[in-house]
């Protein structure tokens, strides 16, 4: 069974990727925060079934995904709200260090809710405002 899992997990990866080669920039941006959500959930299984490897893992791919973006904001264009989410990622990527380091489950569960919440309004833009952009 974990070699049939393999294949299923390379075939996901492989279509995320596809996916994201000709996502539009809302979509990606909603899958960043996807991918950020998962691997946050994955690592949380892990540290509470005592498995630090995978949390580890789990974790930096998270911190990389919100470290993109924290990249991706233009604040030119974005002002305020660009300053207040770079300063909540920064703020989600020290939180998940800080938990993976104190093995808190409460600080993945934190930033799960933070990032929740930003994927929610993300997901309320209206179609008219998203081909606007």
């Amino acid at each position: 069974m974990y070699g049939m899992r393999k294949e299923i997990n390379q075939y996901r990866q492989a279509g995320h990727l596809a996916e994201a080669a000709v996502a539009d920039p809302h979509r990606l941006i909603q899958m960043l925060l996807d991918g950020a959500l998962e691997r946050i959930a994955v690592a949380r299984g892990a540290m509470v079934n005592g498995n630090p490897k995978i949390k580890g893992e789990q974790l930096g791919k998270a911190i990389s995904i919100i470290d993109a973006l924290r990249e991706m904001l233009d604040h030119e264009k974005g002002g305020e709200l660009a300053e207040n989410l770079a300063a909540l990622y920064e703020y989600s990527s020290r939180r998940l260090l800080q938990g993976s380091a104190r093995n808190e489950a409460e600080a993945l569960t934190e930033v799960s809710n933070l990032l929740r919440e930003i994927k929610s309004g993300w997901d309320a833009v209206p179609d008219q405002l998203r081909q606007a952009s």
